[in-house]
């Protein structure tokens, strides 16, 4: 399918002048070759900021601890990139990395999405766990990962956050979580939420046995995540404009009919509520939970 385009070019026709052209561009033709400009450039090197719409290079990003350098917006950390950040170098022991989730409802397509996420983040599952020191203290942490299908909490995940604190209750060493998840996740069902009540009796465990629990929820912590272990620990840590809750805003509106504050769900909302005790910059974090850890166990 063509289009029409003008030309002023003149020339004569059976002896007759003609003024104006008509000529058929082809539309197709035309985006290609806008396409061979576009492909030109280099893909996958900038990154646009949802905040401040910025256009800026993704290396920029990388090296200022994924924050944006207009407008300190937080972009979201892998679970490495968070051991990275908190664990002393070379200190950090992975554990229990060779659990895989299976398929006990036989969901549909669930096996590939679960290996594709395998493959898209290197990892078996959506969060690492292990031992290593913060500022030479040694903890027990797990780490989980919003690129694993939204850092749902499948039946692994639960296991692997459970060993964690099981890990430190035996250890008696501190035990932090830092959480990053979209809620439990729908294709295992029952056995999913489950991992609610594991999760939350094993923070009991520790709390009993007076083995200090850090929860760190960062952006985004929802659904039954929020609903047990992120927000169980002794002292809870997250970052500026976490969004921290368990349902949805205009769910939640709709059902209380009433319109919510515009800082509803963030960290600071929840901070003068009482149910978030610190928030700290990103680049303080490591520092933040070593004071506290210092302070918990002398």
């Amino acid at each position: 399918m063509g289009f029409f385009s003008l030309s002023k070019k003149n020339f004569s026709l059976n002896g007759r002048k003609k003024y104006v052209t008509l000529t058929i561009e082809n539309k197709e033709n035309k985006k290609q070759e806008e396409n061979k400009h576009i492909d030109n450039n280099p893909t996958g090197l900038w990154i646009k900021c949802p905040e401040c719409q910025e256009i800026l290079y993704k290396e920029d990003i990388e090296n200022n601890l994924k924050e944006c350098p207009k407008c300190n917006h937080y972009f979201e950390m892998t679970a490495r990139e968070r051991i990275d950040l908190l664990i002393d170098n070379g200190s950090f022991v992975e554990e229990d990395a060779n659990l895989f989730s299976q398929n006990p409802l036989d969901f549909p397509q669930y096996e590939e999405k679960n290996k594709k996420a395998q493959i898209e983040c290197e990892m078996n599952e959506g969060v690492i766990s292990g031992v290593g020191n913060i500022n030479g203290i040694k903890v027990s942490i797990a780490v989980m990962d919003f690129r694993f299908m939204g850092g749902s909490m499948g039946s692994v995940v639960g296991e692997k956050i459970t060993r964690t604190m099981e890990r430190g209750l035996k250890e008696k060493l501190p035990v932090i979580v830092v959480s990053m998840s979209g809620g439990a996740r729908m294709h295992e069902g029952l056995i999913s939420l489950m991992q609610m009540a594991k999760t939350s009796a094993a923070a009991e465990k520790l709390r009993a046995a007076g083995i200090p629990y850090i929860a760190v929820p960062v952006n985004p912590t929802t659904g039954g995540v929020t609903a047990s272990f992120a927000m169980l620990g002794d002292i809870i840590v997250s970052e500026p404009k976490a969004t921290i809750g368990f349902a949805g805003r205009r769910v939640i509106e709709q059902t209380i009919k009433q319109k919510l504050p515009d800082e509803f769900q963030t960290s600071e909302f929840l901070l003068k509520c009482g149910m978030v005790d610190v928030i700290t910059e990103r680049k303080e974090m490591k520092a933040t939970l070593h004071k506290i850890l210092r302070n918990l166990v002398g």
